[in-house]
């Protein structure tokens, strides 16, 4: 049976679909994170350069992936708002940012944990480090160019513009360790043409895909039910947002 994707480019029925799919994702989520916290510290084994410091790379690489993998889905939303007039898409950039911010954030404190004992300092203007920075300046701008425009499709415009322009900062993040002599370790991970290759141990990294997809689940469940709030927020004058509520009453 073939499924009709379009009609739920529509906030009216995305809203209940989003209801019905979040706790799954919430569910699994919780699950994934649970079996991946446990194999960061009893089964992956201790690094032997590191030691057990070396664990909180099963948080800081998932939240880095999450940063700019989010900007990059909130970027893409914003330009599907500005080229084809969809509510929804603006309201799912919206929903991303604060996911999307929070993960930068994590990223930023998790590396200055790791960074002191590895490097003897919390921070240093390294290429990647700083434009990991400015990658949370991107996120808090988006979010308060919108706050700070009354009109919501004034503010989508504005804030998606913003997020097209800060795209550029992604393949900087990702290279910056290959363009530049940065005190900032290269990647353990590497994507060619013939898969996966790792300089971890098997167990290392299936631990951090575990890690990395509790992350992506998360994700999705936190922005699902955020953008319903904002479809109530933005529809709130529709006739079946008013017909919705006071069957809830």
């Amino acid at each position: 049976m073939a499924i009709n994707w379009f009609k739920y480019s529509s906030p009216a029925t995305f809203y209940p679909l989003a209801g019905r799919i979040s706790p799954w994702f919430a569910g699994a989520a919780a699950i994934l994170l649970v079996v991946g916290l446990y194999m960061s510290f009893f089964v992956a084994p201790t690094d032997y350069k590191q030691g057990e410091g070396y664990r909180i790379i099963f948080i800081h690489v998932p939240a880095a992936w999450m940063s700019m993998v989010i900007y990059l889905v909130m970027a893409g939303w914003a330009a599907a708002g500005m080229i084809w007039r969809t509510r929804l898409s603006s309201m799912m950039a919206t929903a991303l940012a604060p996911t999307g911010a929070m993960f930068t954030f994590l990223a930023l404190w998790t590396g200055a944990l790791w960074g002191k004992p590895m490097w003897g300092t919390w921070w240093v203007w390294d290429a990647r480090l700083t434009s990991e920075l400015i990658l949370l300046f991107l996120y808090i701008g988006f979010m308060a160019l919108e706050s700070a425009i009354d009109d919501p499709r004034r503010a989508a415009r504005a804030s998606g513009l913003l997020a097209l322009v800060g795209v550029v900062n992604i393949p900087i993040i990702y290279y910056s360790v290959q363009w530049w002599n940065t005190l900032h370790q290269g990647s353990s991970i590497k994507f060619d043409g013939g898969g996966v290759q790792s300089s971890m141990t098997d167990i290392m990294l299936w631990t951090l895909l575990i890690m990395a997809l509790a992350c992506w689940l998360y994700t999705i469940a936190v922005v699902l039910t955020r953008v319903r709030s904002i479809i109530l927020e933005r529809e709130s004058g529709s006739v079946w947002v008013k017909e919705m509520l006071q069957e809830k009453k």
